[in-house]
């Protein structure tokens, strides 16, 4: 009679790991207290930004400094206001961002649906190229920047900054990429199909299609449009064409810069970010995830 073979002892792969069940909650929890740190840490800068702008500028530097709201905020506004034209200010940021925006979606998206849905000579050369100015510091575009708008004429003008930012490199990138991936060629042959034009196809097939993708580059625009400060620093000469943060700047001095004011002007000028952001993050983050995998 035979004796039955010994079960063969299990590896150490398929052994069950003593203590993961355990182990899993405490990283867990770790991972979320870390985030939540980062968070406060990110969080915090803004948090002492209200702070300053309703305490005086000897409460700011005393130490240690204020941590919860004073009674200063109507006198910060009143010497914001004495000091520079605020409000015109916030509105050449906010006319300058909207215009800059909305061309930008315009012009991206039709090169990004060029690029993407289109097959004509030199094709690769062009987005190889395109792709290229990416690499170059903007740094090294400032004095031929500004000796063109001088040449132009647009030296203080709202102009001289939206009509060169009316498409970015980045932008056709991004747009190109979208397209491209979550956009099938289908689609489009079928309303040429149906006797569509190139303009209407992009209209009424690729635009309502591209949601997270113009989210995603609208905010990112409006932000940098919103936030620029080096361009108008260059082009414009007078107060009141000065947009929110280059009046911001004229506020600081060596000695006697009024903090208290400087901080009231920073909060009114990031709350319409904050808000924007608030409303937008979502669509954000799905404009930066989809299409990154194919369906």
């Amino acid at each position: 009679m035979t004796s039955a073979p010994a079960p063969k002892p299990l590896s150490k792969a398929a052994r069950p790991a003593a203590g993961i069940s355990g182990r899993a909650p405490l990283s867990r929890l770790g991972a979320i207290a870390l985030l939540a740190f980062g968070g406060l840490l990110t969080l915090l800068p803004f948090y002492f930004m209200f702070i300053f702008a309703t305490h005086p500028r000897q409460e700011i530097f005393s130490i240690p400094p204020p941590v919860w709201f004073g009674d200063h905020l109507g006198a910060n506004y009143d010497s914001l206001l004495s000091r520079i034209p605020f409000w015109r200010n916030l509105w050449n940021s906010l006319y300058l961002s909207v215009l800059t925006t909305g061309t930008t979606l315009f012009f991206c998206s039709l090169g990004g649906f060029a690029f993407a849905m289109y097959d004509f000579k030199g094709k690769n050369f062009l987005f190889g190229s395109l792709l290229t100015t990416l690499l170059i510091p903007s740094s090294l575009n400032i004095v031929p920047y500004a000796l063109i708008m001088q040449a132009l004429g647009w030296i203080d003008t709202p102009r001289a900054l939206w009509i060169p930012g009316m498409a970015s490199a980045f932008g056709i990138f991004l747009m190109r990429q979208y397209i491209g991936s979550a956009i099938p060629k289908e689609l489009v042959e079928a309303a040429r199909i149906d006797g569509a034009s190139e303009f209407t196809t992009y209209r009424k097939v690729i635009v309502p299609l591209t949601g997270p993708a113009m989210a995603t580059l609208g905010l990112v625009t409006f932000v940098q449009s919103w936030n620029n400060f080096l361009g108008p620093l260059i082009i414009f000469r007078s107060a009141e064409t000065y947009t929110a943060p280059l009046a911001l700047r004229t506020l600081q001095s060596i000695a006697n810069t009024d903090w208290g004011a400087l901080m009231c002007g920073v909060v009114l000028t990031v709350i319409p970010l904050l808000i924007i952001f608030a409303f937008a993050s979502k669509r954000l983050i799905e404009g930066l995830t989809a299409g990154a995998v194919k369906g």
